[in-house]
């Protein structure tokens, strides 16, 4: 018997990375699960990979109507809506100190990562009361509880832990809980592309020189995580074992807030 017999989940951005482990994870453990997903080749790659208990639909996350359609879809195919993970967006590399900013790259960063869940919630959360009640995981960042030099990643993941607390309160009568998971550095695709060549993804226990430049570019090898790690979290607060969270956001970052707290004072 699997720890999500029964449960159907929605996940944004499951073509790859966090997500796609996090919905082959939901399916080992029972789940049938919706591919929502922007990049087609990659979501039909993702539900070949996991096979009848996927579904996939080519969804741009920012778009109220795709996401009302992408809902839609998935309960017309799998009868009810219990979970939903909120896990497309992510950073742009034209994120600026504020005064540098492009006012585009602002408003395109709140879309993918505070828009989206918004748009979700909206039309999924209607279909969770019905089924019953449910799990809602949102994907903040370590970035929006310490501050960044992306300020408009910061706050918009900062705006995610805020929006989490209060869909708890909001519908905890209804048997819905929400919580929030914030990595650092994980191993995926677009991680490894971007921070590979810094160091970041570097044996476990590199030279005293490489960990010295590691400190300087904040980047800790210690805070590096795989997607199998996230996705552990995801089943967890997905499944009823975690019944008494809600309102919750998780550090899931190796430590590496903590440690920037301590080497700050």
């Amino acid at each position: 018997m699997g720890r999500l017999d029964g449960k159907v989940a929605f996940l944004t951005g499951a073509g790859a990375g966090i997500a796609k482990a996090t919905a082959k994870a939901y399916v080992r453990e029972g789940a049938k699960v919706t591919i929502a997903e922007i990049d087609a080749e990659a979501g039909a790659r993702a539900q070949k990979e996991i096979g009848d208990d996927a579904l996939f639909i080519a969804t741009d996350v920012t778009s109220d109507e795709s996401v009302a359609r992408a809902i839609q879809a998935t309960v017309e195919r799998f009868g009810k809506l219990n979970v939903i993970m909120n896990c497309a967006g992510g950073s742009l590399q034209e994120d600026r100190p504020v005064h540098e900013m492009q006012i585009e790259i602002w408003h395109r960063t709140m879309a993918l990562n505070l828009l989206h869940p918004f748009l979700t919630c909206r039309h999924g959360i209607p279909h969770m009361i019905r089924a019953g009640g449910g799990s809602i995981i949102n994907f903040a960042s370590h970035l929006g509880m310490i501050g960044s030099e992306k300020p408009a990643y910061a706050a918009s993941k900062g705006g995610i832990v805020s929006f989490t607390r209060t869909l708890a309160a909001q519908y905890v009568a209804h048997g819905i809980r929400a919580n929030a998971i914030a990595p650092a550095i994980v191993r995926t695709e677009r991680s490894i592309e971007r921070w590979e060549n810094k160091g970041a993804m570097n044996a476990e226990k590199p030279s005293a020189a490489m960990r010295e430049r590691l400190l300087k570019q904040k980047l800790y090898p210690f805070s590096v995580g795989e997607p199998a790690d996230i996705a552990a979290i995801a089943v967890f607060l997905a499944s009823d074992e975690s019944r008494m969270l809600t309102g919750t956001t998780i550090s899931a970052d190796g430590g590496r807030s903590s440690y920037l707290k301590v080497s700050a004072e």
